[in-house]
């Protein structure tokens, strides 16, 4: 364990030893063990505690691509089925005629009522059309308290057809940089071409957010799989980081989503 920890950032551990716990349950009890939804960053590390285990892997989040997902963790003998990941599939109904609701107005509701970010995926919006994923033992809980949002009464209406699902029109592009190293405000500068000075000012302003949370720490260590978000710059990926050059140069891929959030 003490030779996996070292690779990974000291505000990690409690998730990997909490995911150690989980393959162990497994290998114990020979069953599946079934997570709440996980952004890209933490299912990385489950597959990084996996290693060479008999333990095997499984993930969804209902839509096609989607960012948060749930895991199934599993014994060899076992096939994954669908219905394991235990996801029901909200559409939101309101007035649209009087408001237009954004991602922030839905997460906001949902937090406000007492869930957390574990227990929904990602949410999806395409014109006026609002849908969510959601773990399947809290459906009914916020069926009855998921009443209103941005000040609008609302309602959910599960989602049976997966052909109605909102389909995910954002397009990432692969590109290679090379950075001096992997703090965050030079990775910022390199990719979206800015001054580090800028980069660091985004930074301190709240402006960045690294796997969902703000991030006020321009040398803040990012590793592969982190997402970044940076308001006015849109969002960029980790990818694998391929080695250094000679002038001791890390090479790094990066996908790069450019919206305006």
């Amino acid at each position: 364990m003490e030779s996996l920890l070292q690779h990974f950032r000291k505000d990690e551990q409690q998730f990997i030893e909490q995911v150690s716990g989980w393959i162990i349950d497994v290998e114990d009890r020979y069953s599946p063990k079934l997570t709440d939804f996980l952004d890209p960053r933490e299912r990385f590390i489950v597959q990084a505690v996996l290693g060479s285990s008999d333990v095997l892997m499984a993930a969804s989040g209902m839509f096609e691509g989607a960012e948060r997902q749930r895991v199934l963790l599993y014994p060899s003998y076992y096939e994954p089925q669908p219905e394991d990941f235990q996801i029901t599939m909200f559409e939101l109904k309101y007035p649209v005629r009087f408001v237009t609701l954004k991602h922030p107005d839905i997460l906001g509701s949902l937090m406000s009522i007492g869930l957390g970010r574990g227990k929904f995926g990602d949410i999806r919006i395409e014109g006026e059309r609002i849908q969510f994923a959601v773990a399947q033992e809290v459906s009914s809980y916020l069926q009855t308290n998921f009443v209103s949002a941005a000040k609008v009464k609302v309602q959910l209406n599960p989602v049976a057809d997966q052909a109605a699902y909102i389909t995910a029109i954002d397009e990432w592009t692969e590109e290679s940089f090379t950075v001096s190293s992997m703090r965050l405000d030079t990775v910022i500068s390199s990719v979206y071409n800015i001054s580090r000075q800028k980069a660091a000012s985004l930074i301190h302003a709240g402006k960045v957010r690294v796997n969902w949370t703000v991030q006020e720490n321009p040398s803040f260590e990012l590793h592969e799989s982190d997402l970044i978000s940076s308001r006015g710059y849109g969002r960029i990926k980790v990818g694998m980081i391929e080695g250094r050059t000679k002038k001791d140069k890390i090479r790094l891929q990066i996908g790069r989503l450019d919206t305006n959030k």
